[in-house]
């Protein structure tokens, strides 16, 4: 079967409200004038891993001297970091342990540079709360807690169930749903100024050579050497990391297969007048009559001691109610009208907003907006070296969940790209990384894992067949 190829990210997109506060430094930033004509390690693409991946090269002693190249096809942070959700949530128990306790340190971490640094990114520390809205994924779920209580019961302590309606009640959740669950070591964030900050210390420092508005065409090999090809001429290095998620295949055509466009919907939304702040970050599956794999997330921004504390309700989703293709999409200009109106309306039915709600249908939006996600086709994380192409790597395909994955990724592609090139066997070095914890053995990029990935269905026919493809970004 012949996949498509992700396009490129388009010129224009639809307007984040993330970008509402832009890092005015950064805007249409090149460090140099000229595009290099070479560099020691290129970095593609200035999210939350191309950035962490930037970050980790500039603290590693190993990489000293090595001048890094970061590419950007629009402005910095205009991609899936700069679109998504807000939430930083670590999925506990529909995971194996290795991944949740892989996605617990990825929170801890980004929490622990947050503080050290005192980003102002509207960081807060919430427990994750799931509703469940059919009786099927209710079960499926309780199913998953029980086992995750007998093989990894460190994990299961930081998980509740919810079934009573007065619990249920506490955490605003509307009384007809099935159930919940509370996880602890989530947070919300503002992921865009998370992201910029980092990149406008690492510019100013002289640690990166940031190029915004430079899209990467095509990369050719030849000789050890890689030749990225740009409107505004060539760059080349025997070291190139792709932080291109779901536009990975636009320059890796053999991966369209692999790490799958697709198109979610965002909004943020007015909340009701004298609404009060809600206490968790969210998630709903199977809300409203949509599939069990059509998850809607939801944030609130603070009410007071930040620029425009209005309480935006961060609320993204409806992808059952969508009428425009998203499974395959790269492209972001468009808002899906069905799908925006269902995130204006569904928040009234599926919470219990308090304040003036009596006759509201829809909620006022400040903003709507689309993005890009990379659905991975064995939805995990692709972190490797891409097979024979030396010096190639890659990073990407979170199925709508990078947030919690993309910083220690960001580390980890970082100390397979500077422990080979120490001379260490990669193999080894793997080996290593997995025994420690520094990264789960189902996210490793090799060529068997590839092959594995193809026996199973498509992208596109799971989620056809409802498949749970998990998407809390």
């Amino acid at each position: 079967m012949k996949h498509e190829r992700a396009s490129l990210p388009t010129p224009t997109s639809t307007h984040s409200f993330w970008h509402s506060e832009p890092n005015e430094f950064l805007l249409g930033h090149r460090t140099t004038p000229e595009l290099p004509a070479e560099a020691d390690i290129i970095i593609v693409g200035s999210g939350i891993t191309g950035t962490s991946a930037a970050r980790y090269l500039a603290e590693d002693e190993r990489a000293n001297g090595k001048s890094i190249v970061v590419l950007e096809a629009r402005e910095a942070c205009w991609g899936a970091t700069g679109r998504n959700g807000g939430h930083c949530q670590p999925l506990l128990f529909d995971r194996t342990p290795d991944v949740a306790e892989f996605e617990l340190k990825n929170v801890a971490t980004v929490r622990s540079y947050i503080k050290s640094n005192n980003v102002p990114c509207e960081w807060r520390d919430v427990s994750g709360c799931r509703s469940f809205w059919t009786e099927e994924a209710m079960k499926e779920a309780e199913k998953e807690i029980e086992h995750l209580k007998r093989i990894a019961p460190e994990i299961a302590r930081h998980v509740t169930t919810l079934k009573d309606k007065e619990e249920l009640k506490k955490h605003r959740v509307a009384p007809d749903c099935v159930g919940a669950t509370l996880s602890a070591g989530a947070a919300s964030l503002w992921p865009y100024k998370l992201v910029t900050f980092i990149l406008k210390k690492l510019v100013t420092d002289g640690r990166i050579n940031l190029q915004t508005t430079t899209p990467v065409t095509e990369v050719t090999s030849s000789d050890g050497k890689h030749t990225l090809h740009t409107p505004r001429g060539t760059i080349s290095s025997k070291t190139v990391i792709l932080a291109t998620n779901g536009y990975t295949s636009a320059l890796l055509p053999h991966f369209a297969d692999l790490i799958v466009p697709v198109r979610g919907e965002m909004s943020a939304l007015f909340p009701p007048k004298n609404c009060t702040l809600l206490p968790d970050s969210y998630g709903m599956v199977a809300a409203l009559g949509q599939n069990a794999n059509s998850d809607d997330y939801l944030i609130q921004r603070p009410f007071e001691g930040v620029p425009n504390p209005a309480g935006h309700l961060m609320f993204g989703g409806g992808r059952g109610y969508g009428k425009l293709p998203s499974i395959g999409v790269s492209d972001d200009t468009v808002i899906d009208e069905a799908a925006a109106k269902y995130l204006r309306g569904a928040l009234l039915k599926v919470l219990e907003l308090d304040g003036e709600t009596e006759g509201v249908e829809e909620l006022k939006p400040a903003a709507q907006w689309t993005g890009i996600m990379g659905y991975s086709r064995d939805d995990h994380p692709w972190v490797g070296k891409v097979p024979d192409k030396e010096g190639l790597w890659l990073c990407g395909g979170y199925t709508g969940h990078g947030m919690p994955n993309g910083t220690l990724c960001g580390k980890v592609v970082v100390d397979m790209v500077l422990g080979e090139q120490s001379g260490e066997d990669l193999s080894a070095l793997h080996e290593q990384m997995v025994k420690k914890g520094d990264i789960p053995r189902s996210y490793i990029l090799t060529q068997e894992r590839i092959d594995k990935a193809r026996g199973l269905l498509t992208v596109r026919q799971q989620d056809a067949q409802g498949v749970r493809m998990i998407s809390v970004v």
